[in-house]
């Protein structure tokens, strides 16, 4: 019987350390291929010498903490509304959801976003819009806040991967970009200090 008991801990302490590699392999795709997109000069919002001296982007290190799993609490009959941009003008979107988790012994929610002109395209109609806030933001982090990109959940429960939020394009070039502006609502009153980080070179 102890024997049977140290092989199945054995076996859960495998099966842990597996998913946490996996969890750890997913991070670094996504910053392996946000890297790859701002290089790409037909999907980069970069210009001129920003373009040019760009290498890779500055990231927190990797934490797993930041990685949560949260409940989703749909929004019934969600109504269509403009959504106003860092340019002044207004994007269509409706409310997904909210979303409840734990993180730094606080119990948290974030509200969820639909494109509804994404929502009429095959390839992102289960997209989900996730703009946040924290008190990074203006130091560590663009002043504006952070986006995350989601899938709608088969249940209840929803990944939140800290460690793959990344900055507006607005970030990088107020100019050319009009980016949704982060409502009250989605600040959160903690330091997220998960996935990408502010660096001056990006802001001349």
């Amino acid at each position: 019987m102890k024997k049977l008991c140290l092989l199945f801990i054995l076996l859960s302490l495998c099966l842990s350390a597996q998913t946490e590699k996996d969890n750890i392999a997913a991070i670094k795709k996504f910053q392996k291929e946000l890297n790859a997109e701002y290089l790409n000069p037909k999907e980069t919002p970069l210009r001129g010498d920003n373009l040019k001296n760009f290498k890779k982007h500055p990231f927190f290190p990797i934490n797993l903490k930041y990685r949560v799993i949260a409940n989703v609490v749909k929004t019934e009959n969600p109504v269509p509304f403009e959504w106003p941009t860092s340019s002044g003008k207004f994007k269509q979107y409706r409310e997904y959801g909210k979303v409840r988790f734990e993180l730094d012994g606080q119990y948290l929610t974030l509200t969820l976003y639909q494109s509804l002109d994404l929502m009429k395209m095959d390839k992102y109609k289960d997209h989900l819009f996730l703009p946040f806030r924290d008190l990074t933001n203006g130091t560590d982090t663009y002043g504006g806040g952070k986006y995350m990109d989601l899938k709608i959940p088969a249940g209840n429960e929803i990944v939140l991967d800290f460690n793959q939020s990344y900055q507006p394009y607005c970030a990088y070039n107020a100019l050319d970009y009009n980016c949704p502006i982060v409502p009250e609502e989605n600040k959160l009153p903690i330091r997220i200090e998960a996935g990408v980080t502010y660096e001056d070179v990006y802001h001349h």
